[in-house]
């Protein structure tokens, strides 16, 4: 390993590098903090449960606005006063959000688009200058190459640089960002041995010559040496609809399902192991989206064999296939409804 070349990348990227806060006002936090958990407190077992006391934060964590740090992340900065982050760092609306830069300089932030898919979020901040990452291909990553993280680890140890390898290609996990938050299913990550703790979300994923390949996303508890990190290729059309649109563009197809496998097609009497069963999640919800594009053209109970021509599996679901289309675009669909086959063709309209 050429050490010189390691220590120029960092150098390089460090300065784009950026830290996260969260912060949210101090009535807010307090309104918010569960009654569960007053019997806690010292003292509070001996009071009434409907007259719990105020929960009271010390005034040493409160600044001078009243706000109260609850978290954060890491970013790096993509184009002028544009910083990339994860989508599940700066998911609470009613937070506030503040950049650190490398230098110290605190600046605010407004989370411009969160991605509908993709865990990726964009924040905008004052223009300061700020040097960007320029971004690669993670379509040309090879298993063994030699990556770079750099994020804020554990929100403590800002700026922390661990080297490592590529260990994986297009895995597939699911995960939460919180204990009480839905499970969320991410497709398609870079694993990589590289050290990515807690706080490192958001930060970037580098090869040895300085270019993002990747978005720190996620690593696994009860494991070492497992990280994972959102191809940059997601963020990069993100950054491009910004620009273009002030706003993140996906397509929609409007209709809830599961990838059917062997195993679901045998245990539902399917008479195929392949395709996406349009179906709904519960009661309240909808198979097919009221007044969507798919809407009289999909039904409940059909099964999406293909989309332009492309056989649906359980690699390569709906959202992969939909990865390159623009919102306005016209796909053909093989669907497979009461034992006979017909195409359809549908217009796909934006993600609210």
């Amino acid at each position: 390993m050429d050490e010189e070349r390691v220590i120029r990348t960092i150098k390089r990227v460090m300065p784009a590098v950026v830290s996260i806060v969260i912060s949210k006002h101090l009535e807010d936090l307090e309104r918010e903090m569960p009654h569960e958990l007053y019997s806690f407190l010292p003292g509070e077992h001996h009071r009434a449960i409907k007259k719990p006391r105020r929960f009271k934060i010390p005034e040493s964590l409160i600044d001078s606005n009243g706000m109260v740090s609850i978290g954060g992340g890491s970013g790096f900065s993509v184009a002028p006063g544009l910083i990339l982050t994860n989508k599940h760092v700066v998911t609470d609306s009613n937070a506030s959000y503040t950049v650190i830069l490398d230098d110290g300089t605190k600046l605010p932030a407004e989370v411009v688009s969160r991605d509908p898919i993709n865990d990726v979020a964009i924040l905008r901040i004052p223009d300061r200058n700020l040097p960007a990452v320029p971004m690669g291909d993670a379509r040309k990553l090879q298993l063994g190459q030699t990556v770079i993280a750099i994020g804020n680890a554990l929100g403590i140890f800002k700026n922390t640089v661990s080297l490592g390898i590529v260990s994986g290609l297009s895995r597939s996990i699911s995960a939460k960002a919180e204990p009480n938050d839905p499970v969320q299913e991410m497709r398609g990550l870079i694993q990589t041995d590289a050290g990515v703790n807690i706080g490192n979300s958001g930060g970037p994923l580098v090869d040895l010559e300085g270019r993002a390949i990747g978005v720190n996303a996620a690593i696994i508890s009860s494991a070492q040496g497992i990280g994972f990190a959102i191809p940059i290729n997601a963020a990069h059309r993100d950054v491009e609809d910004i620009l273009k649109y002030g706003r993140i563009e996906r397509p929609f197809l409007g209709v809830r399902y599961v990838m059917i496998d062997e195993k679901l097609g045998q245990k539902m009497g399917l008479p195929v192991a392949h395709g996406a069963l349009v179906i709904s999640e519960g009661a309240h919800e909808h198979a097919v989206t009221p007044g969507g594009p798919a809407k009289g053209k999909v039904k409940e109970g059909d099964i999406i064999l293909e989309i332009d021509g492309a056989r649906l599996e359980v690699t390569r679901p709906i959202q992969d296939a939909l990865e390159n289309k623009n919102v306005g675009d016209a796909v053909s669909l093989l669907i497979l409804r009461g034992g006979e086959t017909f195409t359809t063709e549908i217009k796909l309209a934006e993600r609210i």
